[in-house]
């Protein structure tokens, strides 16, 4: 069985909870202010939209490869890793600008244009990021709250929202190095992976299988093979992602392919690029970086650039080096569930050549 089947194996169990779960807080919200109801509706059609729910799914399979039995409790608990994820989201995409996410509107444009109806005079770009972050604020106190009120010992919860904790603090180094080497213009290989390392290993693939292993009550060993297998793994996806945000098809990712490019940010892609780049090309990657009316046709002069220069063909075999370092980790796992060892095994293999 491959990860993708057994992925949509476990979204079709865990989402149906997720929607039990914002019904319960809508009813709470209404009780204490139509703002805050409001906010609760965004936050839910927000992480319901689309996603594979990668995140929730480690800490299920960290969980039940450290010999977890209790498959209700840890689905329940395993939606807080996705509050998390959305509250990251959240904030991410009005850093970004991004105004799609999931072929939905983003938190900040969705209240950008709810304030250009309130008060069109006003600043509504101001007020939809101020909104975002306040609600992707809320959306992390709910994924706090899940864990809080998991179903198991009190010491495994103390530990996991511990863990959650981390999660988060090891995630911002990441994004403060992703926002300065967009601001300053420029960025090393070293620090892109540094980038990665924090911004996605950490939180995609290591936190969640650490939590899921703590709520089995996994002992220190397997904690660090989850990293050892985590910090390659990341960085093949977060590879994989950039490589989808220039040469995706936007319809199928749900979001602007190319904002990487009109953005300006510093990816490996460009780097290499670069690197290897002639004075022609070199002015084609200049032009198109940070250029926000980007047309279809520059950005099919940058895409011949990245593939002429050979970025592409270097991000895909680095991408596939780090995941051959994944799965090396990965054999020294003694597991303790059939379907966790298959997920964990082909996961790596479908991040490396994912077209969504």
């Amino acid at each position: 069985m491959e990860a993708i089947e057994l992925l949509k194996e476990y979204k079709i169990e865990v989402d149906p909870v997720l929607k039990k779960y914002f019904r319960k807080k809508l009813k709470q919200a209404e009780e204490i202010d139509p703002l805050a109801k409001q906010a609760v509706q965004s936050i839910a059609d927000f992480t319901l939209a689309a996603g594979k729910r990668i995140r929730p799914a480690m800490v299920y399979y960290g969980y039940l490869a450290a010999g977890g039995k209790k498959r209700k409790e840890i689905i329940e608990a395993s939606m807080g890793i996705e509050l998390i994820h959305s509250f990251l989201l959240i904030h991410d995409d009005f850093m970004d600008r991004d105004d799609k996410r999931h072929g939905i509107d983003t938190i900040h444009e969705k209240y950008k244009k709810i304030g250009k109806i309130m008060a069109p005079e006003k600043d509504n770009a101001h007020f939809g990021n101020s909104m975002a972050v306040t609600v992707g604020d809320m959306a992390s106190t709910m994924g706090y709250e899940i864990i809080f009120n998991a179903d198991f010992s009190a010491e495994r919860i103390i530990k996991a929202l511990d863990k959650l904790q981390n999660i988060v603090n090891v995630t911002i180094p990441g994004q403060l190095l992703d926002v300065v080497m967009e601001n300053r213009g420029y960025a090393t290989e070293k620090e892109i992976l540094r980038m990665f390392e924090g911004k996605t290993s950490r939180y995609t693939f290591e936190g969640p299988l650490h939590l899921g292993a703590i709520l089995a009550g996994a002992d220190e060993k397997i904690l660090r093979i989850f990293t050892k297998y985590s910090l390659p793994l990341g960085k093949a996806f977060q590879i994989r992602d950039d490589i989808l945000g220039i040469f995706g098809n936007e319809k199928i990712l749900g979001k602007p392919v190319g904002s990487d490019i009109t953005e300006g940010k510093q990816t490996l892609l460009f780097l290499k690029a670069l690197e290897k780049s002639d004075k022609k090309q070199k002015n084609i990657l200049y032009e198109c970086l940070g250029r926000k009316d980007l047309k279809k046709e520059k950005l099919d002069e940058f895409r011949k650039v990245i593939k002429d220069t050979g970025a592409l063909e270097y991000c895909q075999n680095l991408a596939e080096k780090f995941a051959n370092e994944s799965l090396q980790a990965l054999k020294k796992i003694n597991f303790k569930n059939q379907k966790a060892k298959i997920f964990l095994s082909e996961i790596v293999k479908f991040i490396v050549s994912r077209t969504v």
